[in-house]
């Protein structure tokens, strides 16, 4: 009844649940029995029973079972039984039998124990030997390092220790000898980049004080390799040599001494080449750079090593105070400067990164700005010629240097054009001396020769040319003095100094040409010129002595075109070519005649000035003497005989100096009369002055210089002519009818001049008159004369006071 009043999906349901009970795991049996709850009321009761139904069928099934395997349990426990009797026989004998064992084995254990032992001290043994096979390559390497450090090779320690601590001790950094030796490998580090600093610091020290002596090395190298170039230049000047009027000789025999001394100097050269590498060890810094490499710190060491490099370059750039004083001076900054950039030189290319081309370009750039700006300074001060040609040297053997070195040098070269000016300048300088001592030592007289020696002689030394002269029988003079062969040969030994700077200067023929003829223009148009306008104007320099220097000029004028001829034979560029510069004889020596005449005109007139000067008139005198004043008839003898010396001047030259004697004198003889001290004249002075004139006028028709026309030196007088005529006829009439008019008689006499003159000769009659007062009454004439006198002078105010208001 129970069964049938179930659901009809109850059962199932049960056995479901039964079912999972059975084959899940009791941790999940808790969701299926809730299960049971969760269903239909009396759900749990009905549950219940069917479990106990399921408990009875197992109960009976393993009921079964134990009813089916109770005979095999019954027969197993008698066998049991049967062996326990055999168990406790066998246990017996086992247990004598261990007894009898364990009796046996003691000695064998006791030695197993001892084997077990060896084999263990055997096994450490071995462990042992293994770590110190491994820690001795160690222990050898470290004292390897050791080795190194003390021989100073702290490259190959610093290569060591990369392998101890990246091959050696991590193989036996186990142990704490390691860690001492780890450790105490940067302070060996440390130690030796202090050494090797300390080695680069005296590396840089010996290189700063043997930079001279490495320049100089490198120069002489440099100046070896241009040694064939440089002797070309001295043998075309022995060859130009033979062509010149100068003294060949001399010449020949001082560039032959020059050759022989250059190739003396080549083959002393040739015995010994030495290196940059020679002298100097740059292992320091070898060794410094591949140690900074090693350590990683290669940035700091080329920082230090380009910034204590440029305090040197500083220092060595800096020159001495008195180094323009000797060429020594200058020698020694110039090695110094190659020296340092020889070294330079060597770093960058053996070296890697130490120094770059940059870095060497802005260090020449800065260093080449510097040395220029020295070199203007300092060659300012070079008054000698001779130091200024050996810095020029020098400089063109420094710049080769430099430039075999790859270092830019175009620079130095534009400098040397500078310097050169300023060697034109010393040698002007030093020629304007030359040529004042000439002068000084010149005796202003012909050239004398006795035979046909000595003719030679003088004209193998100047290019004179005279066929009248080589007719005229020995002995004879030159025309010039002796200073005109000696500034001709000077002028040339000038062109030589200043060809020797254009030496090296890698220029053209056509350049140095005209180097050569503008500094000979200089030294003509400026320092020989000056150096004659100066002699003619010193106070000692008497009328003799210009007149020689006239023909001096006039010659040397002449010589020019052989100067010409000397430069074209020197640089063979003809003077046919366009841009060759001429020489400026013509109008150097024409400015020195004319000052030179100029003079001669002044001295003339002071000379005529000093014989007036020591005129003693007697103003008051009743007569005259009858005869000349001593004073005039000096001081025509002295004319006579300067116009004598005249003869060798060109014709107009002597004819304006007669003429402006004779004008001047006029001139003095006039202002004599007219002047203002003077207060009164006889008529007697008068004649006697009038004597004095005559001398002159006659010395003027004397033609005392050829080539006057007709009366025309005698003009210079006419002036005085005129109005003495006027006071010896006493023709006031005539004078005063005819004044004004063109074919007047007196022309030349000014109404002014008369009226003073006639009034000094009035007052003098007066005078006179007083002095004979007594006989006043008795000279009726002399009256009449004053009265027309006092006429006279009237009608010549009023000429005078019309001619005022004329103008």
């Amino acid at each position: 009844m129970a069964e049938s009043s179930e659901g009809p999906g109850t059962v199932p349901e049960h056995d479901r649940i039964l079912q999972e009970i059975e084959s899940t795991d009791t941790a999940c049996v808790g969701p299926t029995l809730r299960s049971v709850y969760d269903d239909q009321p009396n759900a749990h009761k009905k549950f219940m029973e069917k479990l106990d139904a399921c408990i009875r069928n197992h109960d009976k099934e393993i009921e079964k079972m134990c009813n089916f395997h109770h005979q095999g349990f019954v027969d197993a426990i008698t066998e049991l039984l049967k062996v326990r009797t055999d168990a406790e026989k066998l246990k017996v004998q086992v247990t004598d039998t261990n007894r009898r064992l364990q009796d046996a084995g003691k000695e064998v254990i006791v030695q197993t124990g001892d084997i077990i032992r060896c084999r263990i001290q055997q096994r450490n043994i071995t462990t042992v030997v293994e770590k110190l096979q491994l820690c001795l390559p160690v222990l050898e390497m470290y004292s390897k390092l050791k080795e190194q450090m003390g021989a100073k090779r702290y490259y190959s320690a610093l290569k060591t220790m990369e392998q101890l601590e990246n091959v050696y001790f991590p193989r036996v950094s186990q142990y704490r000898f390691c860690q001492l030796m780890i450790e105490n490998l940067p302070k060996l580090r440390e130690d030796i980049k202090e050494i090797s600093m300390s080695d680069l610091k005296d590396f840089l020290e010996s290189i700063r004080k043997h930079s001279d002596k490495i320049g100089e090395t490198a120069m002489k190298q440099a100046q070896q390799q241009k040694t064939f170039s440089v002797v070309l230049p001295k043998q075309n000047n022995v060859k130009f040599g033979k062509k010149m009027y100068i003294n060949d000789r001399i010449l020949e025999e001082r560039n032959a001494s020059e050759l022989k001394h250059t190739f003396e100097e080549e083959d002393e050269n040739e015995e010994e080449v030495l290196t940059v590498q020679d002298l100097v060890d740059f292992s320091p810094v070898y060794r410094c750079l591949h140690i900074h490499s090693v350590l990683g710190d290669e940035e700091t060491f080329e920082n230090y090593y380009r910034k204590q490099r440029k305090k040197q370059a500083r220092l060595v750039l800096q020159p001495q105070s008195n180094m323009h004083e000797t060429v020594d001076g200058y020698r020694r900054y110039f090695t110094q400067i190659v020296g340092f950039f020889v070294v330079e030189d060597h770093i960058l290319h053996v070296t890697q990164g130490l120094v770059t081309r940059a870095y060497t370009d802005e260090l020449w750039n800065m260093a080449l700005s510097k040395i220029i700006a020295v070199l203007r300074a300092h060659s300012s001060y070079c008054t000698d010629p001779d130091l200024v040609l050996e810095l020029k040297n020098l400089i063109v053997i420094f710049a080769d240097t430099l430039q075999g070195y790859g270092f830019p040098v175009n620079r130095l070269f534009d400098l040397l054009f500078e310097i050169r000016d300023q060697y034109n300048e010393t040698l002007l300088k030093k020629w304007a001396g030359v040529f004042r001592d000439i002068f000084e030592e010149d005796n202003y007289s012909p050239i004398p020769v006795v035979n046909e020696e000595e003719y030679k002689i003088v004209i193998s030394k100047f290019p004179f040319q005279d066929p009248d002269l080589e007719k005229q029988p020995f002995p004879k003079k030159f025309p010039m003095s002796q200073s005109v062969p000696r500034i001709y040969i000077q002028v040339k030994e000038f062109i030589y100094a200043s060809l020797k700077f254009s030496e090296s200067l890698h220029r053209s023929s056509t350049e140095i040409d005209d180097m050569l003829r503008k500094s000979t223009n200089l030294l003509l148009t400026r320092t020989l010129n000056s150096c004659l306008l100066n002699l003619i104007r010193k106070p000692h320099i008497g009328l003799t002595e210009l007149v020689q220097i006239i023909i001096n000029t006039t010659h040397l004028e002449q010589a020019c075109k052989y100067l010409e001829d000397f430069i074209t034979n020197i640089t063979n560029i003809s003077q046919e070519t366009v841009h060759t510069t001429r020489l400026y004889g013509l109008s150097t020596f024409k400015d020195a005649r004319h000052a030179a005449e100029g003079e001669i005109y002044t001295k003339l007139n002071q000379k005529i000035d000093e014989f007036v000067q020591l005129a003693d008139y007697d103003w008051t005198m009743s007569e005259p003497d009858g005869r000349a004043s001593g004073y005039l008839m000096d001081l025509i003898n002295f004319l006579r005989s300067i116009f004598q010396v005249f003869t060798h001047l060109p014709g107009k030259v002597a004819q304006t100096a007669c003429m402006s004697a004779c004008q001047h004198l006029s001139t003095s003889l006039m202002q004599m009369l007219l002047d203002s001290e003077l207060k009164q004249i006889s008529m007697g002075a008068v004649q006697q002055f009038n004597l004095d004139v005559i001398q002159c006028e006659l010395f003027a028709s004397s033609e005392p210089v050829p080539g006057f026309q007709g009366d025309t030196l005698q003009l210079a007088f006419i002036d005085l002519r005129q109005l003495l005529d006027l006071f010896m006829v006493w023709d006031w009439s005539t004078y005063l009818a005819d004044y004004g008019q063109p074919a007047s008689k007196y022309l030349r006499v000014n109404p002014n001049t008369a009226l003073t003159l006639l009034e000094k000769v009035h007052r003098g009659m007066k005078d006179t008159n007083k002095k004979n007062n007594i006989f006043a009454q008795f000279r009726k004439n002399d009256r009449d004369k004053q009265k027309l006198i006092e006429t006279v002078m009237k009608q010549l105010r009023s000429l005078v006071n019309g001619m005022s208001h004329h103008t």
